[in-house]
């Protein structure tokens, strides 16, 4: 067990937050944001930047994110890097863990202070523990079951929070992509944001591709209709016949949370359907899983999951090595994939799966999240194999 510092000398001697984890330990600390109290998973990540776009990501949605970078909050908040699809939904991070106090924002882009905009988005927040230890103990003991709440009082029914986290089933089983989806099919046009000039939009398209949101994140759109492509994206639920009387180019499959297997239960038949179509397919992160689903593979639950900017990533195909976004509880079973599957890249961290091609088809997905945001840019080049893919496929019909 890991011994939690669990108060910085500028925490007030009454915490105003707790963390009860599901095996009874209590961590206290200085509430921030939203009050109240929630369950979720406890996870960590290792990003320096890019808080915002972390706790926007729908794949967060039941998760409580700590940060194991010290200085949170001190670039505040602003609306152009929020990532969640539609931000009128406050899916996502439900609760965030920091080690120092939120400054006043310093960056001549925010317009918002890091505080009071977890209010407004129901995120609760706790400050003034060692992140890093608590870090050491998710890795020791696997992502834990807790309640995090934050009280002004100080006043708090500890047994009650114990029972209500220890009662918590956790994310295994849940379909979360049902809650983060698009209520309806949409078509996006916004470009990359430019320095000093914003986002743009792409008004010449060459390319159909048709997005199924499972929780997808902005920014992977944007690198598509930089490329050239025009993008609809349909609900989770579309079915395999909508989708194709769009009359796609390409389809893509996206990020998300929650236990493939569950989401697979309806997502599952509509890829089956896709694959026979023949047109190219891309996914990543839960869309990835749902992918290797469709081709009779399974997945698993991982001990506490890759969460960070800074992962390095080796494809098999190339021996490239790229430094990659992540952000999966979950994992594709290397052992069960099938004939005709074959594994295209690998974590250099655990050896765990990242990436999958159907042999002798336009088809392939990755565990990373390649549009970088946040982190690096070095699997970008991935959305440009994916229209290599259209165009060639194009070209052959």
């Amino acid at each position: 067990m890991c011994k939690i510092r669990t108060k910085e000398p500028w925490v007030e001697m009454q915490p105003t937050a707790l963390l009860v984890l599901a095996d009874g330990t209590v961590i206290q600390g200085k509430g921030l944001g939203a009050t109240g109290a929630v369950e979720a998973e406890v996870c960590f990540n290792t990003a320096l930047t890019g808080y915002e776009e972390i706790l926007t990501d729908p794949s967060y949605t039941g998760q409580i994110v700590t940060f194991t970078f010290p200085h949170i909050g001190n670039t505040g908040i602003n609306r152009e890097d929020i990532e969640m699809l539609n931000s009128a939904y406050n899916f996502g991070a439900v609760g965030m863990i920091c080690k120092a106090e939120i400054t006043d924002p310093s960056n001549y882009r925010a317009t918002e202070g890091l505080d009071s905009w977890l209010k407004a988005r129901g995120i609760i927040g706790l400050a003034g523990i060692d992140t890093r230890a608590l870090t050491a103990l998710i890795r020791e003991k696997s992502v834990p079951n807790a309640v995090i709440t934050h009280e002004p009082s100080g006043h708090f029914n500890i047994e009650c929070l114990k029972k209500r986290a220890a009662a918590w089933p956790g994310l295994a089983g849940l379909d979360l992509a049902k809650y983060v989806s698009s209520r309806k099919s949409m078509v996006w046009n916004e470009t990359p944001w430019i320095w000093n000039v914003g986002y743009g939009e792409q008004r010449n398209t060459q390319y159909h591709i048709v997005t199924i949101d499972y929780g997808v994140k902005r920014n992977i759109l944007r690198l598509f209709v930089a490329l050239g492509a025009k993008v609809t994206v349909v609900p989770a639920h579309a079915s395999a016949e909508h989708i194709l009387a769009m009359n796609p180019d390409g389809i893509f499959l996206s990020n998300g949370p929650g236990d493939p297997s569950a989401t697979g239960t309806y997502a599952v038949p509509v890829i089956a359907e896709l694959f026979k179509s023949g047109l190219p397919l891309f996914g990543i992160c839960l869309g990835h899983q749902m992918l290797a689903l469709a081709s009779g593979a399974s997945t698993k639950k991982m001990h506490h999951g890759h969460h960070g900017s800074n992962h390095p990533v080796k494809d098999i195909m190339t021996g490239k090595v790229e430094v990659a976004s992540m952000n999966h509880g979950f994992t594709v079973d290397t052992k069960t994939l099938p004939r005709g599957i074959e594994e295209t890249h690998v974590s250099l961290f655990d050896g765990s799966n990242c990436g999958i091609r159907m042999v002798g088809k336009p088809v392939f997905s990755v565990q990373h999240h390649p549009e970088a945001s946040p982190g690096p840019q070095d699997s970008h080049h991935l959305c440009r194999r994916f229209l290599d893919m259209i165009h060639a496929s194009k070209k052959v019909a």
